[in-house]
């Protein structure tokens, strides 16, 4: 089993930047692929970014590419999305996401999913 809890969400304005984070707990982390999600209101959950467990390969959904950037820390158990430049459009919750199968994780078909930080980019 493993937990996520994401954290760093807020209220910013159009052109500012947020880092979020996921702390994981539960079973080795390291060998976790994990990925980050968002769900606006109204709209289906969107595929943002995706990690190997080794950090050295990374995914981008074409709307996030060269703004959002993910990362990893395997000896603090966390992964984090970098969000720059960011827009009234990105505003939506954001989830963290991870699974064995990194292609389950670019899928949205994680066996696991944290509760969402809401992030809101006012204009």
């Amino acid at each position: 089993q493993v937990q996520l809890v994401e954290s760093g969400g807020g209220l910013v304005q159009a052109g500012d930047s947020l880092r979020l984070s996921c702390a994981a707990s539960g079973r080795t982390f390291i060998s976790y692929g994990m990925g980050w999600f968002r769900q606006a209101p109204g709209k289906e959950r969107e595929f943002l970014a995706a990690i190997r467990w080794s950090g050295g390969r990374t995914y981008y959904a074409d709307s996030v590419k060269g703004r959002f950037t993910i990362s990893r820390d395997n000896a603090k158990n966390t992964v984090y999305l970098q969000m720059n430049s960011l827009k009234p459009e990105d505003t939506a919750v954001y989830y963290c996401t991870a699974d064995l199968d990194l292609n389950l994780v670019v899928a949205g078909k994680a066996n696991y999913w944290g509760q969402g930080t809401q992030v809101t980019v006012s204009s």
